[in-house]
Parts: structure tokens; sequence; C-alpha cells
């Protein structure tokens, strides 16, 4: 999960609006002190956390709108006022001319070069011709990493191994670029903005003339996020940036909250450690998963990016119908491992996040999947089809085959049973309202997901 401990502290916080019996001025107050202290223990900057609270308090005192309650109101108000404070709209990068460059910049450590690989994939899953360029000449790995990573992404590589100057590296590429939709070229970082750092970036920065020029900022700096983001946006006129290790234990506030400094927007999130682990920053997208709203938006750009149109219309064919065999729960299942873990799908559902479900929970659910997957491994097509003709012999067969226990086999095939069952409650239903009101406390025992 995102800043989970953020999240949990501002969900905490909203619960005790739906808790209490009316809204008045000792609820308001102590909503804002509640929000106050989650943001201030995550890193946020004093002043702009302070600003927030005024404008939450201001809002409090509006007149409550047709049509909710006061209730619903001032978790609406917190809400806004939290997306606003991120940026309120998301800012995406036009790619409207040929080449569009794109300059990264920070610190060691900050990613940089691993998030040039993560944006190259981002792009290249959007049909561009890319191509990533290596100028860092000070950290011995910079090369290989970079090399390997655009191998590994599957667009080209443009740099020198031994070259020492930026400049050189950049000018002897400059017809090459021509012919790629996308460049982003990954710069040198230091240990400290230091004089000959500055130095440098301003010297490639005249030649590259970037049309983005992004920082790269770790989720763990902590408050001296905002120092970092004045001086590198002084050095190069930063026009967005892209924050890294989100997915960790991270406060992730100064990194967050540095943004306000530059006046520069949130572009992309790191989310984790794959390469596909890069999201497009939508402020009211990350407001709802920190407060369990949930982000269905970008549930369904990951499953679009997993599951081709066409699957996704067979599967509803046969959702309706009531018809689910092994061979269809074994394609949702590897569709699911893609997506990512459960913690993260999971808080992409509105309403799931605040299940608090233990984190070894959803582990053994993982690790019963790809159980389940070598159980399948083992299976005929014939069983996998028309799984009900699996006896206590084809069981045994399976479970020597697979490597996995009687037991787990048995298990997989009731998860299967029960599965189809609820396929069944909706056969020919088309109407979601009257899908959902039928799902309600009817999930069969055992699914734990």
């Amino acid at each position: 999960m995102v800043l989970e401990k953020l999240g949990d502290s501002l969900k905490n916080t909203l619960s005790k609006i739906t808790k209490s019996v009316f809204v008045d001025e000792k609820l308001i107050n102590e909503l804002v002190k509640d929000i106050q202290r989650a943001l201030l223990q995550s890193d946020t900057n004093v002043q702009l956390v302070f600003d927030l609270s005024k404008r939450i308090k201001e809002r409090a005192k509006e007149k409550t709108q047709p049509g909710i309650t006061k209730k619903e109101q001032l978790v609406k108000i917190v809400y806004e006022e939290l997306t606003n404070f991120l940026g309120k709209e998301a800012s995406e990068i036009k790619i409207d001319k040929r080449p569009t460059q794109i300059m990264l910049v920070g610190l060691f450590g900050s990613g940089k070069t691993t998030t040039t690989g993560k944006l190259a994939k981002f792009y290249k899953k959007r049909g561009l011709k890319i191509a990533v360029m290596q100028t860092d000449t000070w950290r011995p790995a910079a090369y290989d990493q970079l090399e390997q990573l655009a191998k590994e992404v599957g667009v080209d590589f443009l740099g020198i191994k031994k070259e020492k100057d930026p400049v050189n590296i950049y000018m002897a590429f400059e017809e090459k670029i021509k012919d790629y939709d996308l460049v982003i070229v990954d710069t040198a970082g230091r240990d400290a903005l230091s004089e000959d750092l500055i130095e440098e970036l301003n010297q490639i920065n005249s030649i590259v003339k970037a049309d983005e020029r992004l920082l790269v900022i770790s989720a763990d700096i902590g408050q001296a996020a905002q120092k970092q983001a004045q001086a590198f946006h002084d050095t190069c006129n930063v026009t967005g940036v892209i924050i890294t290790k989100l997915e960790g234990t991270a406060k992730g506030g100064g990194a967050l909250s540095a943004c306000a400094v530059t006046h520069a927007p949130i572009k992309f999130i790191g989310v984790g450690e794959k390469v596909d682990d890069l999201e497009m920053f939508y402020p009211e997208r990350f407001v709802g998963r920190l407060i369990g709203f949930g982000d269905l938006e970008s549930l369904l750009e990951k499953a679009k990016e997993v599951v081709s149109e066409e699957d996704a219309k067979e599967m509803q064919e046969k959702f309706m119908k009531g018809d689910f065999n092994l061979i269809d729960l074994y394609n949702q299942m590897k569709s699911l491992k893609k997506m990512g873990s459960f913690k993260k799908i999971m808080g992409m559902i509105p309403g799931m996040s605040n299940m608090n479900m233990p984190k070894e929970m959803l582990d053994v659910q993982e690790g019963k999947l790809e159980k389940w997957k070598f159980a399948m491994d083992s299976m005929t097509k014939e069983e996998l089809e028309e799984p009900d003709q699996i006896d206590a012999n084809r069981i045994d067969r399976v479970a020597a085959g697979s490597g996995i226990s009687v037991r787990e086999i048995r298990e997989f095939l009731k998860q299967h049973r029960q599965s189809k069952k609820m396929m069944k409650m909706f056969k020919g239903e088309k109407d979601m309202n009257k899908m959902m009101k039928k799902m309600k406390g009817k999930m069969p025992q055992g699914m734990n997901f």
C-alpha cells in the first residue's frame, strides 16, 4: 500500500466523522488536529499543513449542499482539500513533437536510472519509439545498469562507456535522436547538490533543451526534500517531479509537499521495484486510495494492460452464462499476478482497504494461487474444462504430479465450486446494481479475497 501509515491515520480520522452523532465545532477541531498530526508525522511541510487546516475549517462552515448530509459534506471537503493540496488535477506529459526529450535530474539514491527504464516501459506500452540516453559519467555502474534496463524493456540504448563528458555523449547522438518519438536522458547525481553538479547540470541542460526536466526524489528523504527541490529548480527550472519508493515504509510527506515549493506538479509515482511499477499521478485517485475510497480507474487501466479486449469480452459472456471452469480461473489468476500484489489491488477497490486484512492473510492467499497454478499444470485439458469429474484417484494423481498436498487440491476444487456457484447467481443478469444487491451478504464461505 502506498504511504500505508499516513493512509491508516487519515482513514481512522475520517471514521470519527461517520461514527459521530452530529457535526459540531468540537468534532471539526478534533478532525483538523488529527489531520495535522497525520501529515506532520509523515514529514509534510509545517506551513503547508496549517494552510490546509485553515481551508478545511473555513469550508466546514459552509451551508450543507442539497442531497447530502453534513457528515458526508465534511468527508467530501477533506477529500477535496487533500486533492487540491497535491495538485488538484493530473499533469500529463504531451508527446506532440519528434523527438520529445525528457531529462531526469536528482541525487544519488533517488532512483533516476531505474525510473528512466520505468518511463521507457510506460511510454513503449503506448506505442512510441523510444531511446534512453546515459549521460551519468560519475556512477561506475550507471552505463551497464541503463543498458540492461533498455534491453529488458525493449527500447534503444544510447551511451559511450568511457566518455567522461556528458555533453560529448549527447552531441554524439544529436542526429540519431531525430529517429525517435521520445528520448529520455539520465543525468548524473551526487550525494549532495554540490557546485560541480550544478555546473554539470547547467551544461547538459543548455545543450539538451529538454521539453520536460523532471526531478526524481525519494519518498524517504523527509524534510530535506523542500530545500533539495528548490535547489534543483533554481538550477534547471524543473517542470515536474517523480516520487520514488512510495510503496515502502517511507513517510513520504516531505517529497509530496516539496512540489508546492517548486510549483512543479507530480508527474509520476514509483510504487514498486518492478519495471512496470510506475503510475501517472492523479491527485484525486491518490487521495482516494489513502482514505479508503479506492481507485477503480487505475485498477481498470491495469486490467486493460494485462487482459486483451477480446479476452475480457469472452470472460464477460461466460460470466453472464454462469459458465466458469478451471481454465477461466487459471487465466484470471495469471492476469491477477501481473496486476500486482493482492494488497495493492485491494487498496484500489472502494471499501476493501478499510477491512484491515492482515498482511499475513494476503501473503497466504498469494501463496495459494501459486500452488493452485502448479496443480492446474498437472491436470489434463479435460479435467480443466470439466473439474466436476475430478474424483479421489485423479486428485491423488494431480497431487503427486504437482507436489501439492491432497488437502490443498481439495481446497482448490472447493474454491472453484464456490466461485461457480456465485457466478450462477448472476446468470443472465446485466444490471450492475441488481448484481451488487444479489452479492451483498452472499459471499461464499472461505473466499478470502
